[in-house]
Parts: structure tokens; sequence; C-alpha cells
């Protein structure tokens, strides 16, 4: 069974070294929900979610050192402006002008058309299998630059926004390497079925 997402994803660089990609989802297979995911300087890679559930969900298809559970707030406008206060982390970008992608493409289009082209222009990958054996579609409606941004950790502050370099190293594909906001529909498929299993018991509460 195949798994359809809307929302945003949300990513930069700073000079100290921390990397985070944010997504926003206002439609997901558990529901709307905001996750974001920290590569810290030293390379552990934390996730940092609002309850179980989403945790479950996220870590089914990504790969993490450690989880966090903690009071999670985002305010998105449109892949315009992006508000975070996740746990010790606070972050703010300001995006400029979008490109608009605005008709629909089957998942082979995203495979085969999107994928060559954005990994030769922005080098991401708009499909793959994920560390746990999902595959993935990302197919993206509207890329947007970000401009100006802040972030601080424990009150600490990171620095000036930057590349999203080295590596984050959650999944099969990194982000744009440039700070971005991205408004994404992302496809996901188990052919193990096993997150098929996972989400039956989640939106059974079990």
């Amino acid at each position: 069974m195949r798994f359809s997402m809307r929302g945003l994803i949300a990513s930069a660089g700073f000079a100290s070294g921390d990397r985070f990609v944010v997504g926003a989802w206002l439609e997901s297979p558990i529901g709307p929900f905001a996750d974001v995911m920290w590569a810290a300087p030293d390379g552990t890679r934390t996730l940092l979610v609002p309850d179980t559930r989403a945790e479950r969900f996220v870590r089914a298809v990504y790969g993490f050192d450690e989880t966090r559970v903690v009071e999670l707030v985002v305010t998105a406008q449109e892949a315009k402006q992006v508000e975070l206060r996740a746990g010790p982390v606070t972050l703010g970008l300001q995006a400029g002008p979008g490109w608009p992608i605005p008709f629909p493409r089957p998942a082979a289009f995203t495979r085969w058309v999107e994928g060559p082209i954005a990994r030769v222009t922005m080098r991401v990958r708009t499909y793959g299998v994920s560390p746990t054996g999902v595959r993935e579609w990302y197919r993206s409606d509207c890329y947007r630059r970000v401009v100006a941004g802040r972030a601080s950790v424990d009150g600490r502050d990171l620095g000036p926004p930057g590349p999203v370099d080295p590596a984050c190293g959650f999944g099969f594909s990194e982000p744009p390497r440039g700070p971005s906001i991205v408004a994404v529909r992302p496809l996901l498929e188990d052919p193990t079925a096993a997150l098929d299993t996972l989400l039956a018991a989640l939106t059974t509460g079990s």
C-alpha cells in the first residue's frame, strides 16, 4: 500500500555545525504533525517529536541515534516562513520567492524525470529506499531559498544559517544543500508491509 503526505520540509545548516530538517505535515497517515531531525556537529542524529505515535512512524522510515519526545510547536506560512520551538531548539527561517511546479505528476514521473533534474541542479534524490526499506517518492510543489534565519539550542545562538553540510544521514536523500523551504507531497511504500502493520496499529491505538 502507498501512503501519501502533504506539507513542507524546511532545512538549514548553521555556523555552529548543527543541521536541521523540519517536517510540518498537514496530511499524513497519522494525521497532522511536525517533527525535527537534528544533526549535531559531532554527527549525532536526534529526532524531536511531539508524541510516541509520531516517533514510531518516523523511526519506521528514517534512522537516528536518539529520540526525544518534547513540546513541539511549528508555525508555517505557505512555505514562506517557519517558526519552531521543539524542546531545547528554537528556529526561524524566512524564504524568498518561490519556484512552483503547479501540475500533478505520477510517481513514475517523479522518479524518472524529476529525479535526474534534481540530482544535477540541487544534488537531491527524489526517489529511493530508506534505511528501513521503505520506498519513497518526494514530489515537490514549490521550492523557496531561505534568505534569513536564526536558531538556538538551550538559549545558545548557533550563528547565521548556511549550507546543510556535511550530510545529515537520516535517509537515502539529503535536503537541498542551500537552506530552503520546500512544499512537498511524499509517497511511501513498504514492500515488506511492516509500515502497513505499524500504521494499522497506530490508527487503532494499539
